[in-house]
């Protein structure tokens, strides 16, 4: 099975667009890593996730605000010998993006990407009370860095 990668930017936000979640991949206070699935949008330069204010998450990204983010789909499992344990593999494609926290405090701001998270999650018009706007964290997280792959294909299916 062979990995390639991915650059065209319109297959990459296909990919990150299929995913119901992301992985937000943090650093926990002893220096360990913490992963946890989030949601999210991405507008094709930044990921932006929300959350309680003041929980666990938010202080682990204050105190080490640089993050990876890991988008994956596709579940069909593939293999070149069917009796051959080593020639099986997933076939799926990847996205993993790093970049540092920013939290948005601006209202206006806030309300624009909490619309845009409902937007990405529902066709039905939400309205939102202001001292929900006011208490929920709003993060931001401009992509730096991008990787794409796409694993377990066959040869015959490489392009």
């Amino acid at each position: 099975m062979k990995t390639i990668q991915i650059t065209d930017e319109a297959e990459i936000t296909a990919i990150i667009n299929k995913c119901p979640f992301c992985m937000l991949g943090l650093t926990d206070l002893e220096g360990n890593p913490y992963v946890i699935p989030m949601n999210f949008v991405y507008d094709g330069k930044t990921i932006y996730l929300h959350s309680g204010a003041g929980g666990g998450k938010e202080t682990l990204a204050t105190a080490h605000p640089q993050v990876c983010i890991t988008f994956c789909e596709g579940d069909e499992l593939v293999y070149m010998h069917q009796q051959i344990a080593c020639s099986y593999s997933m076939k799926s494609r990847s996205v993993v993006c790093r970049g540092r926290v920013e939290f948005i405090d601006d209202y206006d701001e806030k309300e624009r990407i909490l619309q845009l998270l409902m937007r990405r999650y529902t066709d039905n018009d939400c309205r939102m009370a202001p001292p929900a706007i006011r208490n929920v964290r709003v993060w931001a997280v401009k992509v730096d860095e991008l990787s794409c792959r796409s694993f377990g294909l066959r040869p015959s299916e490489l392009k």
